[in-house]
């Protein structure tokens, strides 16, 4: 089997604004660099959030960050998701822009009435005169045998909220690119990162060991200020059999499915959930005639089902069979068996040869 370090070469193109020496970075790394390129642009960039000040978070993202720019810019907050949120969207309306970790992705739910009342709708309650230039980093997924409660993948509720962004890297790359434009957005940016992805791209081979991304070209990042523009996905690997719609550690699990079947599947990382690159989605389609889409998370109402739904819409006439949908079961996330839930490359690789079959 071909391994991680074989995966061609498709970094998205470094934009104009890319500055400084790349270097290899885990995606932590990169997190970080990107948080402290914009504080030390922007004196109205702030950090904060449970244990990111002094501990500098349970992943390490915000470590040392408290130290360099201060306890004013970069500060721990009360174990208090509707709090610490509330009080993003009123810095961000008088000019500061917060940058907020929600530890896990799965302690969203408190604040969810400050999320979806507050931050979503302060431009349009207001008719433009106040914004909420926050940005929520929640890491996400699962691979880290976290459990029910520390491996949830919740994007579709986020992207089914008007007003929100919606972003999900699946490299360094990527994830430094995108953090800073989402800092520099003036909407509320929710930030999604596959704890899977922290250390190495990951394909689904839990039993085997993984690829750091030292080791990866994906690995290299620029050292100073870039962006990688929201709402443009990325054609991650070329192909003409199926197009594979998908995003974070989906990404890679994908192509290492690509990889085993055989089958040249064209894999679009969508990078920006929403607003989403449609153009990129039907070009594609349109070109091979067949599409399968896989993410994380729970099958039913994920966001796979939307995706499907606006296929169907924008390239029935140039499909050649149905479109397939891989996902989590409908279950929570098991600990014991966490690999039967994860969408691993096995499944989606049947799902390929479903595809490319009918």
């Amino acid at each position: 089997m071909n391994t991680l370090t074989e995966t061609r070469d498709l970094t998205t193109e470094a934009p104009a604004s890319a500055a400084g020496k790349s270097v290899s970075m885990t995606m932590i790394q990169a997190l970080r660099s990107g948080l402290d390129v914009m504080m030390g642009r922007d004196e109205n960039v702030v950090v904060f959030g449970e244990d990111v000040g002094y501990f500098g978070g349970v992943f390490r993202v915000t470590e040392g960050l408290q130290t360099k720019y201060g306890k004013h810019r970069c500060f721990d907050a009360p174990i208090n998701e509707g709090g610490i949120v509330g009080a993003a969207v009123g810095m961000g309306a008088y000019g500061l822009r917060p940058v907020i970790e929600i530890q896990f992705a799965d302690y969203f739910y408190p604040a969810t009435d400050q999320i979806v009342s507050e931050a979503a709708r302060l431009r349009f309650r207001s008719a433009g005169d106040f914004t909420a230039p926050l940005t929520i980093r929640m890491p996400c997924g699962g691979g880290i045998y976290g459990g029910q409660t520390h491996s949830q993948s919740p994007e579709a509720i986020f992207t089914h909220v008007c007003g929100l962004r919606t972003v999900m890297p699946s490299n360094p790359y990527d994830a430094k690119g995108l953090l800073i434009s989402s800092i520099e957005c003036d909407d509320p940016v929710i930030f999604l990162e596959p704890k899977r992805l922290y250390n190495g791209p990951f394909d689904g081979h839990h039993d085997q060991p993984v690829v750091p991304w030292s080791k990866h070209p994906m690995g290299s990042v620029p050292e100073g200020y870039f962006n990688v523009p929201l709402e443009k996905a990325a054609v991650f690997r070329p192909g003409k059999d199926l197009t594979v719609i998908t995003y974070g550690t989906m990404v890679w699990v994908s192509d290492c499915a690509a990889r085993e079947t055989g089958i040249d599947a064209e894999i679009i990382d969508l990078r920006s959930l929403w607003p989403l690159d449609l153009e990129t989605i039907v070009n594609s389609v349109k070109k091979t005639g067949r599409c399968v889409v896989v993410h994380e998370a729970t099958r039913t109402s994920g966001f796979g089902a939307e995706l499907e739904s606006l296929v169907q819409e924008h390239c029935f006439y140039h499909l050649e069979a149905p479109i397939e949908r891989v996902a989590g079961w409908d279950t929570p996330y098991p600990h014991a068996q966490e690999w039967l839930y994860f969408p691993g490359p096995a499944r989606v690789g049947a799902a390929f040869k479903r595809t490319v079959e009918a």
